[in-house]
């Protein structure tokens, strides 16, 4: 039976998942539909969760070296022809520009859909020694892939993103940025979202076109299916062969430089959602919450209560706290579910009792127990909740993967098991065309290679050929 809702707007999660979720989107003022299919307006809240999730990436990023630049959004047409591969896979994505004002122009431009081409080309210009290696290089920017459908976050024609572009001198350097990124994202999505993963390869079939090896952060949503978080691809020198990019070695020998590329989008966004939300709406983490606190002043209109919350307010923000206060001449129980909505970490309410005895009361929005906390040191206590929020966000989400997450050993398995919703641990030979037998008969894509092998069986359920790893498959957004 499902569970009583609390906010009427908002569509049971366990009636209709996908309508639940464009609810919590649309509801929480996170987002909005504009006049162009597939191209969306980041409300002011949206927007702030991913300057969040910008500003802490964008610091660890520097940590390790890496700068900040911004390249062109239009590639001519003849620059991306000069890697087949990557423009085979996105042709059908790809958006042109064919007029310049009311000229035809002379060649057509494409809105990127990502950038390896042009820093290709940028790259050539600028390194020509191994004293100019590594090149340790991120773009924050918009990117444009014509999809044919389209969801909040999770599928935008126009969509927000980070993209690492990285030259090495060595192979061994290169392979190491790979994994060094992928680990990146991973410890971000667990530490900082409450989010956790599953790091692997893709299989061929899956990974980046023009990558030798793509890795992969994969998620579990509430409702079983995974969504890819994040990905880091290993290009080897084929880019740099394609675009002719050479410097001169300490063996004063001309050699071409190993590539990586990496990123992660604005679909962390439905990730959160779609992960930790609820019946009331919106559940945030508190590393990344626009308001981590809300003040809301109970009884307001009587001596004193406002002036007490405006300095509790001063006292939470002092401390660091990303705190706000409601003013407005709302209902307790309206404010309540408005906040439980927006998924607010910790709300603090306050009235005239609490006042006389030196006291608050704090509601969690993981639980929505209340706690009572003295006005001194009021600070340092919420500082303990919010990390208790973030612990028991992720508690919840690790306990989602875990007891949904099955050893299977034949497709018969992977598909009544994954149709209930989940991820299947299968042995596989290696072989594309068992893959393709898989998404047939079972429903189901690979979503990674785990590092972490399970020895299931000794041979491939699908082929009965000797099996070489173990896959994760599953459905997905």
């Amino acid at each position: 039976m499902a569970k009583e809702k609390k906010v009427e707007q908002i569509t049971d999660m366990d009636v209709d998942f996908t309508q639940w979720y464009t609810d919590v989107c649309t509801k929480a003022e996170l987002i909005d539909y504009s006049s162009i299919k597939g191209m969306f307006i980041y409300r002011p809240y949206g927007y702030a969760i991913w300057e969040n999730i910008q500003h802490i990436l964008d610091e660890e990023f520097k940590k390790l070296g890496h700068q900040n630049v911004y390249l062109p959004m239009l590639i001519p047409e003849s620059l991306l022809q000069k890697e087949k591969d990557h423009v085979e896979g996105f042709a059908p994505e790809c958006a042109w520009v064919t007029m310049g004002g009311s000229d035809k122009l002379d060649e057509r431009y494409c809105i990127r859909p990502t950038s390896e081409t042009l820093f290709c080309e940028h790259y050539k210009n600028i390194i020509h020694s191994w004293r100019d290696l590594p090149k340790l290089y991120n773009q924050w920017c918009s990117v444009l892939r014509w999809e044919k459908t389209s969801r909040p976050f999770l599928r935008h024609r126009e969509f927000l993103w980070q993209e690492g572009h990285t030259m090495h001198a060595s192979e061994e350097e290169a392979r190491a940025e790979t994994q060094q990124m992928l680990n990146v994202y991973a410890d971000f999505m667990e530490n900082v979202l409450a989010m956790p993963v599953i790091r692997g390869r893709k299989t061929d079939k899956e990974k980046f076109n023009g990558a030798e090896e793509t890795y992969t952060v994969e998620c579990m949503m509430h409702d079983h299916k995974a969504l890819q978080g994040g990905t880091s691809h290993y290009f080897g020198d084929g880019f740099a062969r394609a675009f002719d990019i050479t410097y001169t070695g300490r063996d004063n020998q001309l050699h071409h430089p190993f590539q990586t590329s990496w990123g992660v989008s604005t679909r962390m966004i439905g990730g959160i959602i779609m992960t930790h939300g609820d019946n009331s709406g919106l559940v945030l983490p508190p590393k990344i919450a626009p308001t981590q606190v809300i003040v809301i002043p109970v009884a307001m209109h009587k001596e004193g209560v406002q002036e007490a919350a405006e300095k509790l307010l001063e006292t939470l923000r002092a401390a660091g706290i990303r705190a706000d206060i409601d003013l407005t001449d709302q209902s307790m129980g309206w404010k309540a579910a408005q906040y439980e909505m927006k998924g607010v970490p910790v709300r603090l309410e306050l009235g005239p009792r609490d006042i006389e005895g030196g006291v608050c009361v704090a509601a969690k929005r993981t639980g929505g127990e209340k706690l009572t906390l003295p006005l001194e040191g009021v600070s340092d206590a919420v500082k303990g909740i919010l990390e208790d929020v973030q612990r028991e966000m992720y508690e919840k989400a690790i306990k989602n993967l875990q007891e949904n997450t099955f050893d299977a050993h034949s497709v018969e398995e992977v598909r009544d098991g994954c149709a209930r919703g989940g991820f299947a641990r299968m042995m596989w030979c290696g072989d594309e065309a068992c893959e393709v037998k898989m998404k047939e008969q079972a429903g189901v894509t690979s979503r990674c290679i785990p590092f972490e092998q399970h020895h299931i069986g000794d041979t491939c359920p699908v082929c009965g050929r000797p099996a070489k790893q173990m896959v994760i498959w599953g459905v997905a957004y």
